[in-house]
């Protein structure tokens, strides 16, 4: 019996099994436990990492180091042979082994998600280390320029960058220059620097004391605890998979499927929430992540903050909830293509995300899928937005219905992403008869790209006869 429980946890996990007894009493797959069990210890690591690694006290040379070996241990102890540091080619190679070589069936935390992330550290650096010592800073965007990086990264930097404790199993990616200045002690300084008010030194700087991120830390881990105490109590109770249960939709009416659907993705959403906000707590704990200083004079840790919960949960429109979400992955591929594509910037960016996150049908069918949606959106804003800005009982109103059309698309949207496959994606759309896919299609067709309102037609026409009379 032992030996083929222990067979068993072999095959759905490349990671170390010290915990599978964790793993069997708590009901959470091993993989997942391991993941917890890294981050947890991270947490305490980083807190240990601040305060004995001081950069007063020692040097970025070290700081690099004990980065570089901690994060190594973490996905080995997670991921076992599967520890690999690649770029796009690769990553899609084991993307493709998800799908074709473990039939779906390998566990959501495996080893795609470091590879993901160093993907995007090793693109982001690349094209920074080009922009700086390639190309003429004329040529460069605002942002370009400000991120440029002059000289080549030693390897140990290049190393420490990538695979350090703090990022390697969920990220999020953050700027190069941001990190070297952290591990050298300039992250806070150069974040709250004031110009002295009388300095004896001309471009002298007050030395900031450092912030302590205790209650930002808390604050984060009691979001953490919220979202896992919602995983246990109403995720499990709303799978995603009774979407395309034939029973339920033969059975249940339209209004119903399309409220489950909308629940079990809401539902979905923590377990996100919770590795994101965890993950920005172990950075913050490090002292990593401060970003200056907000209206209230509070010092702002959410630098490198991967997810807005408030702004993705009111959102009123489409492209406010993916700003919001997944926002380090966004910027990246702002910075890696929306930027730097010449034509057809907003599909390209689509179909990069698509690639980078796999070969699963489904993400395929989620972003395609987003690209009439968001065009629709924008026609929608322009052409009808500014009638409702007149009073604010009109601005509630105009509010109201687009946050519940945008929750409705965003379910809509995502359902392959958590589906993964065609045949349940295409079960579901047939279910939920391609109605977004429709109104986002008809909507294009029949409203003007760039419309004209009455003061602007009047304003036109007036024009026009000064013309004619002079």
């Amino acid at each position: 019996m032992d030996k083929k429980d222990n067979t068993d946890i072999a095959f759905k996990t490349t990671g170390c099994t010290w915990l599978s007894s964790v793993s069997d009493q708590v009901g959470v797959p091993l993989d997942q436990v391991n993941f917890i069990a890294c981050q947890v210890f991270g947490l305490a690591v980083a807190f240990w990492f601040r305060l004995c690694l001081n950069p007063q006290r020692n040097t970025p040379e070290v700081r690099h180091a004990v980065a570089t070996i901690i994060g190594a241990s973490f996905i080995t102890f997670c991921f076992g042979w599967y520890t690999m540091i690649a770029s796009v080619g690769y990553l899609t190679v084991c993307q493709v082994s998800r799908v074709f070589i473990f039939d779906y069936g390998i566990l959501s935390t495996d080893f795609s998600g470091p590879l993901m992330i160093i993907t995007q550290k090793i693109t982001t650096l690349a094209f920074q280390v080009h922009d700086g010592m390639c190309r003429k800073q004329e040529e460069l965007k605002d942002d370009q320029r400000r991120l440029a990086v002059h000289s080549k990264p030693s390897l140990l930097e290049y190393l420490s960058y990538n695979i350090n404790f703090l990022s390697i199993l969920v990220g999020p990616c953050s700027i190069y220059k941001d990190y070297i200045e952290f591990i050298k002690g300039q992250h806070v300084q150069h974040r709250l620097k004031r110009v002295k008010d009388s300095s004896s030194q001309q471009n002298g700087w007050d030395k900031v004391p450092e912030p302590s991120p205790v209650r930002a830390v808390i604050n984060k881990l009691l979001v953490c605890a919220c979202c896992l105490l919602w995983f246990f109590i109403i995720t499990k109770a709303f799978p995603i998979t009774y979407n395309v249960d034939p029973q339920f939709i033969s059975e249940a009416s339209f209004i119903t499927r399309l409220a489950y659907a909308l629940i079990s993705v809401q539902a979905a959403r923590p377990k996100f929430y919770f590795a994101w906000t965890l993950a920005d707590a172990i950075h913050n704990a490090a002292g990593y992540g401060v970003s200056g200083v907000n209206e209230r004079g509070e010092v702002s840790w959410d630098l490198i903050s991967n997810v807005r919960i408030w702004e993705i949960e009111t959102a009123t429109s489409f492209k406010s909830f993916i700003d919001s979400w997944n926002i380090q992955t966004a910027l990246w591929l702002k910075s890696v293509c929306y930027d730097r594509a010449p034509y057809y910037r907003m599909p390209l960016t689509f179909v990069l995300s698509a690639i980078w996150h796999g070969v699963y049908p489904g993400y395929y069918f989620t972003f395609i899928t987003a690209i009439p949606i968001t065009l629709a959106a924008r026609s929608v804003r322009r052409n009808f937005r500014e009638y409702f800005l007149s009073s604010p009982l009109l601005k509630i109103c105009y509010d109201v219905v687009t946050w519940a059309a945008t929750q409705l698309t965003v379910c809509y949207t995502v359902m392959p992403f958590l589906l993964l496959a065609v045949e349940p994606t295409m079960q579901y759309y047939r279910s939920m008869y391609f109605h977004v896919h429709v109104i986002s299609i008809l909507t294009l067709i029949l409203l003007p790209s760039k419309p004209s309102s009455f003061k602007s037609e009047i304003q036109a026409l007036h024009s026009n006869n000064n013309v004619k009379e002079d």
